[in-house]
């Protein structure tokens, strides 16, 4: 059997995949087993943050490897210390858990609004609060603080203690607040797999404001935002505000699985030892991968993200085909006048690897993607939805 055959018979069928098989690539361009060039602007949904086979990521990983790939949080390596250091020095928090994903970042993240809100305000203060249309992972309390039913219809019961309210409507959002008794309001920035779309600004410093007169937890999914993703390092510092917690993940590893749940000043000493773990969680060969993404994203890179995203916004915001565009940074959405799955099937036929986000085309494409491939990919993609 080939590959596709081996992957239909034995791997669950959980993922409708396209008819491609990818098996070799360098930054944004991959080949498939066909032979076959591929644009790569999905970045396997803002994972590989330098692209593929990143010379500088390669070297920290396999430098790594080399010393030790793995070893009890029993004991100390410096890989993640390093990269512990680096994330709280560049978003003012204090501390930070390790796991592996951006659903265990967020499930360490709910678990620390509780705690933390048992010992300060009663054990009945468990409620989250996260928006409608929101997405936060596929674990059962992830799937709970996911906004969307099309997720909860067949995991029943899921876990309780969780409030949705409309994305942009701070009525709602205080009315929540004050008819539950809440530990934490959780938010993304920008709602990725809910269509690409940004919150609006008046909307995320109220409920900053909210949490902080009520005692209770604000905290940023930043697992697709984070990293670059949107021209600044986190999507929360183009809002003015600083966060309880933040979570990220994707970016993060540039192609090796970590999430990270960082902590502010007021939860940094809420987790003690025995109240949380993970077996593979601040892995030190992960870790070193991430230390050499974190460490390139400085200003003057971030400012090469925004001037690809203005190329592309002023490219599509007007073109045929196009009803409107959404996002920020690397990480857009396309609202077509076709099913949003035709454009990327068209795409993909003429050798542009995108995605979809509800009804839109979602790019998320390597943040250091030459400007002469991202041009021809906007080419493609333009001609797909005209």
């Amino acid at each position: 059997m080939n590959v596709q055959q081996l992957d239909n018979t034995y791997i669950a069928h959980t993922y409708a995949r396209f008819p491609v098989e990818i098996v070799s690539g360098k930054g944004s361009e991959v080949l498939g087993a066909d032979g076959k060039r591929y644009i790569d602007m999905g970045s396997g949904i803002g994972v590989t943050a330098f692209g593929i086979a990143d010379d500088t990521w390669n070297q920290a990983v396999t430098d790594q490897l080399s010393r030790v790939q793995h070893m009890s949080n029993l004991y100390y390596t410096a890989p993640g210390a390093k990269l512990a250091a680096l994330l709280c020095e560049r978003t003012g928090m204090k501390k930070v858990f390790f796991g592996n994903s951006g659903a265990e970042a967020n499930e360490c993240a709910i678990k620390v609004a509780r705690k933390y809100a048992a010992e300060h305000k009663g054990a009945e203060y468990s409620t989250i609060i996260t928006l409608e249309n929101s997405f936060h992972g596929r674990t059962l309390t992830t799937l709970a603080a996911t906004g969307q039913d099309k997720f909860h219809a067949l995991f029943q019961p899921l876990t309780p203690g969780f409030v949705h309210t409309p994305a942009n409507d701070i009525k709602a959002l205080t009315e929540a607040v004050e008819n539950n008794r809440v530990a934490a309001i959780m938010l993304e920035c920008i709602q990725g797999e809910g269509g690409v779309l940004p919150l609006e600004t008046d909307f995320v410093q109220a409920a900053a404001r909210l949490a902080k007169d009520k005692d209770i937890l604000l905290m940023i999914d930043e697992v697709q935002t984070g990293n670059g993703r949107t021209g600044d390092l986190y999507a929360y510092m183009h809002y003015g505000i600083q966060p309880d917690v933040i979570t990220t993940a994707k970016g993060l590893g540039g192609g090796l699985p970590i999430g990270a749940a960082l902590l502010g000043e007021k939860v940094q000493d809420t987790l003690t030892p025995g109240d949380h773990g993970s077996t593979f969680g601040g892995n030190p060969v992960c870790c070193a991968g991430a230390v050499s993404i974190l460490e390139r994203l400085d200003t003057a890179f971030l400012q090469e993200v925004q001037q690809k995203s203005a190329y592309v916004f002023n490219e599509l915001k007007d073109a045929p085909g196009v009803k409107a565009v959404s996002g920020r940074g690397l990480m857009i959405g396309i609202l077509p006048e076709k099913p949003a799955g035709e454009v990327v099937a068209e795409c993909l036929k003429n050798g542009v690897l995108c995605l979809t986000a509800h009804d839109r085309v979602r790019l998320l494409p390597a943040l250091n993607i030459p400007m002469s491939v991202l041009k021809e990919a906007v080419a493609i993609l333009k001609a797909a939805l005209s």
